[in-house]
């Protein structure tokens, strides 16, 4: 599975290497990660992560193969 996390505003470098295991792009006043996401253990911590440094996922998708 890949999964893209919208939030609003630019993360700064710091809080992106939270994230090490997804990519990131800034587009349209929003950071965009995305990445493969191993099983559904894995995106509920990576939910907790965003949720734990205080960063809120206005938008979660799951991207096509």
């Amino acid at each position: 599975m890949r999964y893209e996390f919208r939030v609003d505003g630019q993360m700064s470098e710091t809080l992106v290497k939270a994230f090490p295991e997804l990519e990131h792009v800034v587009l349209s006043g929003q950071t965009v990660l995305y990445g493969p996401i191993l099983d559904e253990a894995h995106l509920y911590g990576l939910l907790a992560r965003f949720q734990a440094i205080g960063v809120h996922v206005v938008e979660m998708r799951e991207l096509p193969e």
